[in-house]
């Protein structure tokens, strides 16, 4: 059941993370969850060496780190993408 928990919060965090980065992204919906898996556990490896990995109640600091991670691995990766598919954005 764990693995169907962690495509429910790559999907969440993958989408959220690309409303908030500018313009839009050429990553297809399964790799956005990819990356917001990635993303995922890049944030809580954040918030097990800052030591707020396991708190009380809601871990609204993981969950910050957690956005944080799936931002900078959507925003890497659909660059990564763009180059390898070509399509590279004009500035």
């Amino acid at each position: 059941m764990n693995w169907l928990w962690a495509i429910i919060v790559g999907l969440v965090l993958g989408l959220i993370a690309k409303a908030i980065l500018p313009g839009k992204q050429q990553i297809p919906l399964w790799l956005t969850v990819i990356f917001g898996i990635l993303g995922s556990v890049l944030g809580n490896w954040a918030a097990t060496g800052l030591g707020v990995n396991d708190t009380k109640g809601i871990d609204w600091i993981r969950h910050l780190l957690q956005l944080i991670g799936a931002v900078i691995v959507v925003g890497v990766g659909d660059a990564a993408y763009a180059a390898l598919r070509g399509n590279r954005r004009r500035a």
